[in-house]
């Protein structure tokens, strides 16, 4: 079977799309993982398929790089608004639907805007903060990111007794003059991607918490692969509203490729 595509990075995280508006395309676990394969298949973090959804502009259904259907994508929700824009499915701003519900997206400047849901409860516990941002996200502050073994680390969180069977992902964060700098291990992917959309959320959530972000509202963030921004309306000292993500959304090559 000939599958056409398109791959797209959001700084440097990276994902294979499909245009599925005419439902011709079911692929199996085995055929996703072959697909974002680095060695022998296109190479992503994770997959998407573009699909009609009534009341909106479009459905966004994702896949981690193993094959599983997975939570929301924040940098993926950003590429499938740029992707959706360059088939002309949309203008300059997009509705659609993903896994956690409706999203907002404006596409401005070279830049995509992802409107994020609202944030209500974070767990906070002595060394870490624990929040879902669409995603499950662990953050930890510490320091020296840059040499930190992010994998190591990770895995410990990832794989330890809480949250083996669900998993979660997990975001190292410090402040690095006016920038949050911010490295993630990604379940699914099973290894540090470049960036974390979701995770990125949530580490400046997490800054506006502990007073590391450069404003009330407005956090910068730096990543492996590139900077991205995170707006938000703050209520209280845990209630978090009217969040963007913001940052580039590019595609890289687009081509067609047999799958078994």
């Amino acid at each position: 079977m000939q599958i056409q595509f398109y791959k797209y990075q959001g700084t440097g995280n990276d994902f294979v799309l499909i245009d599925n508006r005419k439902n011709l395309v079911d692929l199996t676990m085995e055929q996703i993982s072959f697909l974002c394969n680095r060695r022998f298949g296109i190479g992503a973090d994770g997959l998407m398929l573009l699909e009609l959804q009534p009341g909106c502009d479009f459905k966004m259904v994702y896949y981690n790089s193993d094959g599983n259907q997975s939570t929301m994508c924040g940098n993926g929700g950003r590429c499938i608004a740029a992707f959706a824009k360059h088939l002309e499915l949309i203008g300059n701003t997009a509705k659609f639907l993903a896994i956690d519900g409706m999203h907002e997206a404006i596409i401005e400047s070279g830049q995509v805007s992802l409107k994020m849901q609202d944030v209500k409860q974070i767990e906070i516990g002595d060394d870490y903060f624990y929040l879902n941002t669409g995603s499950p996200h662990y953050v930890k502050i510490v320091n020296s990111l840059d040499s930190f073994d992010v994998v190591t680390e990770g895995k410990k969180v990832r794989y330890n007794g809480r949250f083996s069977e669900e998993g979660t992902n997990v975001n190292f964060i410090e402040k690095i003059d006016e920038n949050l700098f911010v490295r993630t291990y990604e379940r699914g992917v099973e290894d540090e991607t470049y960036s974390c959309g979701t995770g990125v959320t949530a580490a400046a959530l997490v800054a506006s918490i502990k007073g590391l972000s450069n404003s009330k509202n407005n956090c910068l963030i730096k990543t492996k692969g590139g900077n991205l921004e995170v707006t938000f309306e703050k209520v209280l000292e845990q209630n978090f509203y009217n969040i963007w993500l913001k940052g580039p959304a590019t595609m890289v090559f687009n081509g067609s490729i047999d799958v078994s």
